[in-house]
Formats: structure tokens, sequence, C-alpha cells
């Protein structure tokens, strides 16, 4: 021996084996790659040719077209999502003397009134906003929660924000 190592030759069963188990392999590869390619084939429209490639072709094509679908639907609900703004400009809420309310744009000479100079409703689906700004009064803020309530509205989160002689309210 010359120092060099020699390559023993594996049994012939144990590369027969390993040449079997590989065949198995891919034929189970193939299988279900074919089995992917005839499920991706039903969920694409309109295929015209049943092959690999024009199956690939035709899904990328589909795909970009639900892509750009959801890209409308989505500017459609951008859309939607503030699909109604009401201004009123000096408004006011009539109170007579029990304390019944109404809203009018004239006012009452034996009510008093509530100047309501600024507002504006947003509507979105099933929520509304509402931001009004009006005079400093006392009581102003509690009587328009209570009639915002007869409105049977659940006020998730309000704010009030007093500056110089006027209420920035945000129902």
């Amino acid at each position: 021996m010359n120092g060099k190592r020699t390559k023993r030759a594996q049994p012939l069963y144990k590369s027969q084996s390993n040449a079997q188990d590989h065949i198995i392999s891919e034929r189970k590869r193939r299988e279900k790659l074919t089995q992917r390619f005839v499920a991706l084939s039903a969920v694409v429209p309109g295929l015209k040719r049943m092959d690999k490639a024009s199956v690939l072709g035709d899904a990328q094509k589909h795909i970009k077209y639900l892509e750009e679908k959801v890209g409308e639907f989505e500017e459609q609900k951008r859309e939607r999502r503030l699909e109604s703004m009401v201004l009123a400009k000096k408004s006011k809420l009539i109170l007579d003397d029990n304390n019944q309310s109404s809203s009018s744009s004239c006012c009452e000479d034996d009510s008093s009134t509530l100047d309501l100079p600024e507002i504006e409703v947003k509507f979105s689906d099933k929520d509304v906003f509402i931001k009004i700004l009006c005079e400093k009064q006392k009581g102003h803020v509690a009587k328009i929660m209570a009639e915002v309530e007869k409105w049977n509205f659940s006020i998730t989160n309000s704010s009030v924000l007093p500056f110089g002689p006027t209420l920035d309210i945000t129902i």
C-alpha cells in the first residue's frame, strides 16, 4: 500500500435501494405537482388550454385582475366611508318650557334658544361623527349630549375643548 486510500464499492443492494427510493420520491413529487396544477386550473376561470405553462400564465393574469379589483373595492370603501357630510351654519336648538327640544333655523320668542353656529355631521355605515363649534355657555354641553342621546345614539367618545368664548365639541 502506498498510502492512498481506495474507495470501497458499496454493496449492490444499497445503491439499487437508493435509486429506487429516489425514483419513488421523484414520482411522488411529480404527482403532487400535477395535482396542484389541476387544483389551480379548477379555480382560474376561462382556461382554454390545460398545459402547465398556460395554467400558470392564466393564473398570473387572473391574480393581477383580482388585485386590480381589490384596489377598486378599497377605493370605493374609502369613498363610502365618509359618504355623507352635513354642514349647518347658524342653526338653533330650541327648548320650550318643558325642556322639549327641536332643531330649527329660526327661533321662537317664547323659548330659550341655544346658538349652534357650526355643525358638521359625517356618516359612515353605522357610525356618526358630530362636530359642533358654538358659544361657551353654562349647561351647553349637557343639553347637546341629552339631545344626541334622544336620537338613540350610543356615545362612544366625546371631547369638549374650550377656546376663548367658544366650545369645540366632538361626539
